[in-house]
């Protein structure tokens, strides 16, 4: 199978041969609440449980600058991304292919869009790099274990289903980049894993779930106002791996409907939709989720403290900034029936399937981007192959492909509910990702 590149950014390098003092780091980060009012929420969310933000870091190595901007968002649109990445250009003379905007795939979010909502992302990054300082960085990493395969055979039904597969790939990694300034005072801590952020998906309420909880931790425990990035590694086929409460809720959910002579055993309401809230076993379910965010999020925060703290390689003060961005282009399908999983999908071809690469390359750290929901055995080839150790994969970053989950060609032999769902055809997307990622590397070290 022949696969697309197009090249649709070129790649800004600071010059080699400047002196090393033009390349000494300065870092800023901030975050901005972006919270919507109660009256502002769509009907079918019922108030705030915890809030929303935009957190960011600049970076600029004396030649060149660099964001790293998280949002907590289920997704970005990609007018979103184009419109502050060109105002962060434009403004800040941030370029574009050294701007990552990344969601971080909370179920719990409302869908956000337009002039005011971009403002707000654009004013974290702003306030980040008005914060500018002399910095140093240092990379290391760890793991946790709060993240689990997501799909398994049922054992009633002998199909696949959504459930904690213990045996299943998962990558356990913690990978964490500390900015402290020339003293050590924590500045920002920008960290990677790789799991669903789906612990509240059943309330109804706004929340940014294991990501924001793992955040507030982190920034709690530094203190001196530094910002806890989180990047959302491949997640595409990764759940909590606590999450019986969201299981018995869907039990309780399928029950009910069954009573009133609708089958939803195959599908998925959004939120609550459906939910008895005077059922005393659903309150105790959803009392249980709440708490869950903050155990598992101070279990996450835990582990990237102890990086930060004691895991981590040598500082360095200098640190050359490189990026660059392209777009690989896969056949693409179109499903013809419904159901959630467990049975072989129907499809026609359809359109070719774009998916934006992302390279932000900060010393011999490395960042690869894509826009879409990634099943862990890409990344994990990624990095494998990348040349630089320092190697993790962010996803949900810089707009949303059309292209539904991303699994790795193997998977595509199961019938998941990501993959028969996936607009895209076997066969394609695994090599395109990292072939595309790797050449990325290899043009960016060229210069």
């Amino acid at each position: 199978m022949k696969i697309q590149l197009h090249i649709i950014m070129g790649i800004s390098l600071a010059c080699a041969a400047a002196p090393a003092a033009a390349q000494s780091l300065k870092v800023g980060a901030a975050k901005v609440d972006i919270t919507p009012a109660v009256k502002d929420l769509p009907k079918s969310m019922l108030g705030v449980l915890d809030p929303l933000n935009v957190r960011a870091i600049v970076i600029e190595d004396g030649a060149t600058r660099a964001a790293m901007v998280t949002v907590d968002a289920g997704a970005i649109m990609t007018e979103t991304w184009e419109h502050v990445s060109a105002q962060a250009e434009r403004e800040l003379h941030i370029p574009v292919k050294q701007f990552l905007l990344t969601a971080t795939h909370t179920h719990s979010a409302p869908w956000l869009r337009g002039e005011a909502y971009e403002r707000q992302i654009f004013d974290a990054v702003r306030k980040a790099a008005s914060a500018l300082q002399p910095a140093r960085m240092a990379y290391g990493t760890g793991v946790s274990y709060i993240n689990v395969n997501r799909n398994i055979i049922d054992p009633q039904t002998h199909r696949w289903w959504e459930g904690p597969n213990y045996d299943g790939p998962s990558d356990k990694t913690v990978a964490v980049v500390r900015f402290d300034t020339l003293a050590g005072a924590p500045i920002a801590v920008y960290y990677n894993y790789g799991v669903h952020a789906v612990l509240t998906g059943n309330l109804d309420l706004v929340s940014a779930d294991l990501p924001g909880a793992t955040s507030n931790y982190i920034e709690d425990s530094l203190g001196n106002d530094a910002v806890a990035v989180y990047s959302n590694g491949a997640a595409g086929d990764q759940n909590p791996i606590f999450f019986q409460q969201t299981y018995d809720l869907r039990a309780i959910r399928i029950a009910d409907y069954a009573k009133r002579g609708e089958d939803i055993s195959n599908a998925m309401p959004p939120g609550g939709t459906g939910m008895d809230r005077k059922n005393p076993q659903v309150v105790k379910l959803m009392n249980q989720q709440k708490q869950m965010i903050l155990s598992m999020g101070q279990m996450l925060g835990e582990e990237v403290l102890h990086v930060a703290r004691a895991n981590l390689e040598r500082p360095v003060t200098v640190a050359r900034i490189a990026g660059a961005q392209e777009t690989v282009s896969c056949p693409g399908r179109k499903r013809l029936d419904q159901g959630r999983a467990g049975y072989a999908g129907t499809y026609e071809d359809a359109d070719p399937v774009p998916l934006r690469l992302s390279l932000l390359k900060i010393g011999d750290t490395v960042i690869g981007g894509v826009d879409g929901e990634v099943f862990t055995m890409i990344a994990q080839r990624f990095k494998r192959e990348s040349p630089f150790k320092h190697t993790m994969m962010t996803t949900l970053t810089n707009g949303m492909a059309p292209s539904g989950y991303i699994p790795n060609d193997a998977a595509f032999g199961f019938n998941t509910f990501e993959v028969v769902s996936s607009r895209l055809k076997p066969g394609c997307a695994e090599t395109a990702i990292v072939e595309g990622l790797l050449d990325l590397i290899d043009k960016v070290d060229a210069k």
